[in-house]
C-alpha cells in the first residue's frame, strides 16, 4: 500500500522512464503502459504531453480486471473484480491521483484477454529474447490489438519486470505455439 501522501513521489519517480524513451527516441509517436494503479501511465502522460503532446499516450490492462479502464471511462472511481493471472495489472480499484491525471491527458486504453498477454510474454521471448511477467507483457499485447494502425509508426512499448512462474510461463508457451 502506498500512502496517498506519496502518490506524487510515486509518478514522478516513474515518470523519468518516459524521459528516457523520449530522450532515446525523439521521434515516438506512441507509448503503450501497463496500468496497475496507474502511478507508470500517469507519469507517461504527464512527461509526453508536456515535451510533445502530439504523442500518444495509450494504457493496457487485463480485461479481467478491469477498474482502473472502468474508473477512466465512467470518471469516477470503481471497483471491479481481479480475475487475472497478471498481478501487476490486477487491482480492484482506481486510484484518485491517477485517475484524475489520466482522465486529462490519456489518449487511449485498451483492455486485453488474459490470452493475448499471454500470447505477447511468448513474442517477447521469440522475438526479443526478453523473459517478461503478465503485467510486463500487458502493453505489448495492446500494441499488438492495435495492428495496422501502427504500422510505419514509431511505437515504445514498457515491458517491466520478470516475475513470472514456471507454470505461466509454460501457459504462456504453449498460448504462444499454439497462435
Amino acid at each position: 500500500y502506498v500512502h496517498p501522501a506519496n502518490e506524487p513521489l510515486l509518478i514522478a519517480g516513474v515518470a523519468t522512464q518516459t524521459l528516457e524513451v523520449i530522450e532515446d527516441l525523439p521521434e515516438v509517436e506512441a507509448i503503450f503502459v501497463p496500468l496497475g494503479g496507474g502511478s507508470g501511465v500517469s507519469g507517461a502522460c504527464i512527461v509526453a504531453k508536456a515535451l510533445d503532446p502530439r504523442i500518444r499516450v495509450v494504457a493496457v490492462q487485463s480485461e479481467a480486471a478491469p477498474a482502473g479502464y472502468l474508473s477512466w471511462k465512467r470518471g469516477e472511481l470503481v471497483e471491479a473484480a481481479m480475475e487475472t493471472f497478471a498481478e501487476g495489472v490486477a487491482t480492484g480499484a482506481g486510484y484518485e491521483l491517477p485517475q484524475s491525471i489520466l482522465r486529462r491527458h490519456l489518449d487511449d486504453f485498451v483492455l486485453v484477454s488474459d490470452d493475448e498477454i499471454r500470447y505477447a510474454i511468448g513474442l517477447l521471448i521469440e522475438k526479443a529474447h526478453t523473459l517478461a511477467e503478465a503485467a510486463g507483457a500487458a502493453a505489448l499485447a495492446g500494441a499488438l490489438k492495435h495492428g495496422e494502425a501502427l504500422r510505419g509508426k514509431k511505437v515504445s512499448v514498457v515491458v517491466s519486470g520478470a516475475n513470472i512462474t514456471l507454470e505461466q510461463l509454460q501457459e504462456a508457451l504453449k498460448v504462444y505455439k499454439n497462435s
